[in-house]
């Protein structure tokens, strides 16, 4: 028979809210602004140079409209996620609160209103604080906390009689799968009815199960008398023949249709449409993950929710946008991390086909309070009761790198102490979460401190331990890792074990032809990403890798290179795909597939081989997942043919000035695939007195290897090289380190303050005695880049800063030069006293004319103290 559609209600409420900022009264009298939903209040404030973001209370208010036919309705507000504590006010009354930031909730209007037939205007208020407090997860992490009403907002209305909406604003309808074969399925499910004077009222309760094509498989139907108030519902499909199976590469989903009908009138009173998918799998300790009944290897990555300039207030299409580019990259698995993200992302794990898994905001730290148990395992359930109907959630995960930052440090007892109420509360979560679900793995994910985990009997409480690691990057020695798991499975051979975290910064606008860690280059963060790979891969023990992070996302306390941005996307915070995601793509994509690698470093330069060899030859990494050799093309001429190692394929290509067509293509099961990347060239002479290359402009980054590429001005900053005649450099000095920092190959990792240019702030050669351009005769314009990178600011070295967790104060350097240009002091007596304001960008432009082929002598004549010098520029007039 056909299934009658109740006429349920269930409407956004985003539009024509008002918003203020402080804390104040929501009735008084304040300058309120016009904003709609999803908003917060911390889209700006986090990427300015002022330390810190707005923290604190503020208010939203709207009015809503209730029709007279609802009066005999049931009625509820449901809020998908406000950050971090909601006050909800009606008509100026407090009528409830909700705590944590990550989680829906609801709020029933029923009982807190006057109904008349000609409908009713109510005073919608609420009041949103995401200030720090001690008793609600997350105390600290390496990611923003944004504030606000961030997703929608909705209406939903209810007959009387219906399934219950308020159970953590959850609809009380839960559906499992304890057992999967190829050949068979049972399906069971629980729940609630709510009944409002329902007093003995005979219901029909109808459960269908519906193929992809709408076809009914099985269905379930009883008659039950309601009580008042709650009744509980279970019902069951014991066997399901040759049931369709659900995975990543197909995941195909059954529908289940849930019903009440009254019992006499068989009017329709509520409908619940669930999806289903039958899949099993089984995490085993030495064979990794299997899905049903197969060896499968998890690749995917972690997901933060905010965008640049959005925060986390971003519209369902870009949540869904974002696990299109996860699945188009060949993943097959989401780690929602590390918090519970918005409905639609689970919904598009379902369809698109990704394994997930979520969990609770416990980062870092813990609080030893009966407030923060509280909230801890609140947050839990709600997280489980939300999201149990998706087939893609196989796994509830919890504490993420709790012990990263233990407190009472010189304390030995106290911090035993702390300890073991860390693992108590992780014994009580995991118990709590195996009895919410018993029908999915639970996860705690550590970070690299073995020995500790081990001591204090951490490693031995979750089903499946995850692995934070990240050796090669914030520690040295990317061998290290394998070791680590390694010794993790020898020691406890018992435990399965998944990849988490593991990834490098890799800055957008830096290049590097000879990487090294820490230099935030694309080509460090690709390499750390292949010999990872390479690691997870070889051993059949580790179920899979879960890089860090799908996208760039904001951390407002981070500085270094791109301030308050973490770089470790494989996408950049705008979603533009970066090489590193290329190569997952040859690597986990089973359709043919090539794509130049560094496709996305359109702008380069360099110098020129010699004055009649007008090319200059850089590596480019075609990645492919075919076997036969790779043909790259320049121009339409042929630079090689080579085979493919590991997937990827490595040419020299020399080029050329201005334009550099470059095209790749393979052979691929008796067809030809391609593709083509544009490359502008900014081809600088070897001799800068050239007749056939003229000189026009040059920009160099003194201290530093890397390449930064300005796309919007159309220049790129050269790595710095020492003076050679005829051409250009610099003489004396030293490359800037950080003092005790094994960590940083060269510069500081501070926020240089008035610039966008911190990658060439952040550089620097001290000591320098001179700077040279052998350049023609003619009117050049000069500019000299300086920041002063010791400071006696006293800075909290950041948690994730693993070789250095010390807060950590410099003396203030002194310092005075002078600048001349050919014999003329340009610049008297630059120092500490003067323009070097510690930790803020200085430049000048000067202006010159070479006579007589003397070219360009730049002089630093130290007074107090060493010279620095952080970036040039030479810039040719006529």
């Amino acid at each position: 028979m056909p299934i009658s559609k109740a006429q349920q209600i269930s409407q956004t409420i985003n539009s024509n809210w008002l918003f203020f900022k402080g804390d104040t009264a929501a009735n008084e009298k304040v300058k309120w602004e016009k904003i709609s939903l999803p908003h917060s209040f911390n889209t700006h404030d986090v990427m300015d140079d002022d330390p810190g973001y707005y923290r604190g209370k503020t208010w939203y208010k709207k009015t809503i409209y209730i029709p007279g036919s609802w009066s005999q309705k049931v009625i509820y507000l449901h809020f998908e996620g406000a950050n971090q504590v909601a006050t909800i006010f009606l008509n100026g009354k407090k009528v409830t609160q909700h705590t944590g930031g990550y989680n829906g909730f609801n709020v029933r209007l029923n009982d807190l209103l006057q109904f008349n037939p000609a409908g009713i205007t109510v005073a919608l208020a609420v009041q949103v604080d995401n200030s720090f407090d001690p008793d609600i997860p997350t105390l600290t992490a390496d990611f923003t906390f944004f504030g606000g009403i961030y997703r929608d907002v909705r209406l939903n209305v209810y007959e009387k009689i219906h399934f219950r909406a308020d159970d953590r604003a959850a609809r009380s309808l839960y559906i499992a799968t304890p057992a999967v074969t190829a050949n068979s399925a049972s399906v069971l499910i629980h729940g609630d009815i709510a009944g409002i004077n329902a007093g003995s009222t005979p219901v029909s309760i109808t459960h269908v199960l519906l193929d992809r094509d709408g076809k009914q498989i099985a269905k379930n139907e009883q008659l039950l008398k309601l009580k008042t108030g709650i009744t509980p519902i279970t019902a069951e499909f014991p066997q399901i023949a040759n049931p369709k199976l659900w995975t990543p590469e197909n995941p195909y989903l059954y529908r289940v249709v849930s019903t009440i009908r009254d019992g006499k009138t068989k009017k329709v009173l509520d409908e619940l449409v669930n999806p289903l998918g039958f899949r099993w799998y089984q995490f085993t300790a030495d064979k990794g993950f299997f899905l049903n009944g197969k060896p499968y290897k998890i690749w995917g990555t972690s997901r933060h929710q905010d965008n640049m300039l959005m925060g986390n207030a971003l519209p369902d299409a870009l949540h869904v946008k974002d696990l299109r580019l996860l699945k188009e990259m060949g993943a097959n698995f989401l780690r929602v991390a590390h918090y519970p993200q918005d409905p639609a992302i689970l919904e598009a794990c379902d369809r698109l086909g990704l394994l997930a898994c979520v969990e609770v905001p416990i980062v870092n730290t813990i609080t030893e309070s009966d407030a923060f148990y509280r909230n801890s395992k609140e947050m839990q359930v709600e997280m489980v009761r939300q999201n149990y109907n998706h087939p893609s959630v196989i796994m509830w995960t919890y504490m993420n790198e709790v012990l990263l930052k233990a407190p009472f440090k010189g304390q030995p007892k106290r911090q035993e102490v702390y300890y073991q109420n860390v693992v108590k509360l992780a014994r009580s979560i995991d118990s709590l979460l195996q009895k919410e679900d018993p029908y999915r793995y639970t996860m705690l994910v550590f970070s690299s401190n073995y020995e500790l985990f081990k001591r204090i009997g951490l490693l031995q409480v979750p089903q499946v331990v995850g692995w934070n690691l990240y050796n090669g990057w914030y520690t040295a020695g990317i061998e290290k890792f394998g070791e680590h798991i390694d010794r993790h499975h020898r020691e406890f051979p018992q435990t399965p074990i998944l990849i988490t975290e593991y990834g490098a910064d890799g800055d957008p606008r830096i290049r590097s032809l000879s990487p090294v860690r820490f230099d935030k280059s694309q080509e460090y963060e690709t390499y750390f990403h292949k010999e990872y790979i390479k690691a997870i891969a070889s051993r059949a023990y580790v179920s899979g890798g879960i890089a860090w992070n799908l996208a760039d996302f904001n951390s407002e306390t981070r500085e270094e290179a791109m301030p308050h941005i973490n770089n470790k996307g494989l996408l950049d915070i705008y979603r533009k795909p970066k090489d590193v995601y290329f190569f997952y793509q040859s690597y986990l994509l089973k359709q043919p597939f090539i794509r130049i690698g560094s496709r996305n470093w359109k702008l380069r330069s360099g110098t020129a081989e010699s004055d009649q060899e007008l090319s200059c030859r850089q590596q480019v990494e075609v990645y492919t997942n075919q076997q036969s050799e790779v043909t790259l093309s320049r121009n339409g001429r042929v630079i090689g043919t080579v085979s493919p190692t590991n997937g990827i394929a490595a040419f020299d290509v020399p080029f050329a000035n201005g334009l550099n067509l470059l095209e790749a293509a393979v052979q691929s099961s008796g067809s030809t695939i391609k593709d083509a990347a544009e490359i502008d060239f900014l081809l600088l002479p070897m001799s800068l007195k050239s007749k056939t290359l003229p000189f026009s402009e040059l920009n160099v980054s003194l201290g530093d290897n890397r390449y930064f590429i300005d796309e919007n001005a159309h220049q790129v900053w050269l790595p710095e090289k020492e003076y050679q005649t005829g051409s250009w450099g610099y003489i004396g000095g030293e490359v800037y380190r950080i003092p005790n920092s094994s960590r940083h190959p060269y510069g500081s990792d501070k926020n240089i303050l008035g610039t966008d240019y911190d990658p060439v702030y952040e550089t620097q050669r001290t000591g320098i005695k001179e700077f040279r351009f052998d350049v023609p005769d003619g009117r050049y314009e000069l500019s000299l880049h300086f920041a002063e990178l010791i400071s006696d600011q006293k800075r909290e070295a950041l948690v994730y800063n693993l070789d250095n967790k010390e807060a950590r104060a410099e003396k203030q350097a002194e310092r005075m030069f002078d600048v001349s240009v050919n014999g003329i002091k340009m610049i008297d007596q630059l120092g500490s006293g003067n323009y070097l304001v510690p930790e803020t960008a200085y430049s000048t432009r000067l202006f010159l004319d070479v006579k007589d082929g003397k070219g360009i002598i730049v002089l630093f004549t130290p007074i107090k103290g060493e010279t620095i010098l952080n970036g040039i520029q030479l810039r040719k007039i006529y």
